[in-house]
């Protein structure tokens, strides 16, 4: 009989067909090697392993786009940040999970540290005493060094980051994942199962809402619940008057009218500030530095709003 697995990519051929694994929908689907070895019982075992060394995480967020260079690695950073200061005894965690181009640990400033691995797994690097992180350029020999893999090695090393990181105790981890709805987003949804949620970036332009309503797209067919939309460099805020510009006009309405339009929250605009993309560059606490800035109190509110959504 061919069993399809929960969440397989779309045609999945099923495990027991004589093109499991073989067919072109297998292509990058973290159970491809088992499938065509002709084993294939059902869902990768890797699932049970994950879900048990995830059991103390409370809360799995994906952060998702779509389309590359709306700042979803500094949003995920902020959301880390601002998570752990909200509540010293809430411990949150962020796994780097774009392979090709990690960059939390320049943006959480702690490019350089080494992960150490013991009995119980690898342990994250912490950035403060509550907020950790996990990535694969603490793997790397430099900085520099070229991620150059298929799809296949990219799912075994997000495999590995859910089954062998020692996070402890977690009420949210956040997940900062690459653009697009290709193999390691089908992988991160296939093995964490179940429970997992995610938050969408964009920013206001038509060119950047066309791939988010394609991951929105992804999102509803995969069964991964939307907890709602940023936005993104809404408005740029002039660092020395205040004053606010559109720099990506939103001629469709922006996320705004997107969100009206699929029924799907809107979180709240992260304005764009000059001052935030350099403490991003410099591996600076934001928050810490400018707890009054617009971006800060806009990021405060759509804090609160996951959180709400998550506890309900």
């Amino acid at each position: 009989m061919s069993t399809v697995p929960e969440n397989a990519p779309n045609h999945c051929p099923g495990t027991g067909s004589e093109d499991a694994g073989k067919a072109s929908a297998c292509a990058g689907c973290p159970n491809q090697n088992i499938c065509a070895s002709g084993v294939a019982t059902g869902p990768d075992p890797a699932i049970e392993l994950i879900k048990s060394r995830l059991s103390n995480v409370k809360h799995k967020i994906l952060v998702l786009s779509g389309k590359g260079g709306v700042g979803k690695s500094t949003v995920t950073s902020l959301l880390g940040h601002m998570l752990a200061k909200q509540n010293p005894n809430m411990n949150v965690g962020i796994l780097d999970a774009d392979i090709c181009g990690p960059s939390q640990p320049r943006v959480l400033g702690v490019r350089g540290e080494l992960v150490h691995n013991s009995g119980s797994g690898w342990s994250p690097v912490y950035v403060t005493d509550n907020l950790s992180l996990m990535s694969i350029g603490f793997l790397l020999g430099s900085p520099d060094d070229a991620v150059i893999w298929r799809g296949p090695k990219k799912n075994g090393m997000i495999k590995q980051f859910l089954s062998e990181v020692d996070w402890g105790d977690l009420d949210y981890l956040l997940i900062d994942t690459p653009p697009g709805t290709s193999d390691e987003h089908l992988s991160l949804v296939q093995y964490l199962a179940e429970g997992a949620r995610c938050v969408v970036v964009s920013t206001p332009q038509e060119l950047a809402l066309l791939d988010v309503r394609k991951e929105l797209a992804f999102c509803r067919k995969v069964g991964l619940p939307v907890l709602g939309v940023v936005e993104n460099m809404a408005l740029f805020v002039c660092p020395n008057c205040q004053a606010q510009s559109e720099i990506f006009p939103a001629s469709t309405g922006g996320s705004s009218q997107m969100c009206s339009e699929l029924g799907v929250p809107l979180l709240g605009a992260l304005p764009l500030e000059p001052l935030l993309a350099r403490a991003a560059d410099r591996g600076e606490d934001f928050i810490a530095a400018r707890p009054t800035s617009p971006a800060v109190t806009a990021l405060t509110d759509i804090v609160k709003k996951i959180t709400a959504s998550c506890e309900s």
